[in-house]
């Protein structure tokens, strides 16, 4: 669903990202980790067709982005570390409004459904955003992707600020998205977090995808160290 083939991408004479092979494949879900500056969400940013890559390409879908734009971001949803959305609005109401900038209608009833299935508390999808915590902003974003019917997502840093109760949630819903066929890339610090979510993980440095692992079959103290080493070496 989700492939970069050999994509590179400069920064004043920099490379953010460096001959990047990856695919993420329907009903799996990637996780990427790697220091600030390892190229992680410059990765996500070309997927997303905000960036364009110097060398290589990216495919969504089998089809480059480069070619289409505006069909590959269809097939996509994105979840930012911050969801951005109304504060005036209520849950059910912001859901209604992303929603019907992608195409889809949806009833009070059917947001409200999407919502409690994303997790949020039957109370809260009639309160206004401007009263939710990052966690309750996170589960609106996965109901607008839900609602948009996307057949990847990427999301940045979605598990930064969260609490574990929240994060716990949170890579709950993406895996019954992952077990619903969804292709998942997410980016993300969290080493604890990727094993307990991803299928598999990669890790970046300076640009490139250094390894990727298997995450069932890693264990812990296994990842850690494989993690600090690349870090420190």
């Amino acid at each position: 669903m989700l492939e970069a083939r050999n994509a590179t991408k400069w920064f004043a004479g920099t490379v953010a990202v460096n001959n990047l092979e990856l695919t993420v494949n329907a009903g799996e879900i990637v996780c990427l980790l790697g220091a600030n500056g390892a190229g992680k969400s410059t990765a996500v940013n070309l997927f997303l067709g905000f960036l364009t890559p110097d060398e290589g390409e990216v495919l969504v879908a089998g089809r480059s982005v480069g070619d289409d734009v505006t069909a590959a971001r269809k097939r996509l949803a994105y979840i930012p570390d911050q969801v951005n959305l109304f504060p005036l609005l209520t849950g059910g109401e912001n859901l209604r409004y992303f929603s019907s900038l992608a195409g889809h209608r949806l009833s009070n009833d059917e947001a409200s459904k999407l919502l409690i299935e994303s997790g949020l508390a039957p109370l809260d999808v009639s309160k206004r955003l401007a009263g939710y915590s990052k966690g309750m902003r996170q589960k609106v974003g996965i109901a607008i992707a839900m609602a948009k019917r996307a057949d990847a997502l990427l999301l940045d840093e979605p598990l930064s600020g969260l609490d574990p109760l929240a994060a716990n949630d949170f890579g709950a819903h993406l895996s019954q998205l992952r077990d619903n066929g969804s292709a998942i890339l997410m980016v993300t610090h969290d080493v604890f977090r990727a094993r307990e979510i991803a299928d598999r993980i990669g890790i970046m440095k300076q640009g490139r995808l250094i390894e990727v692992v298997e995450a069932r079959t890693t264990a812990p103290d296994t990842l850690d160290r494989l993690y600090a080493d690349h870090m420190r070496g």
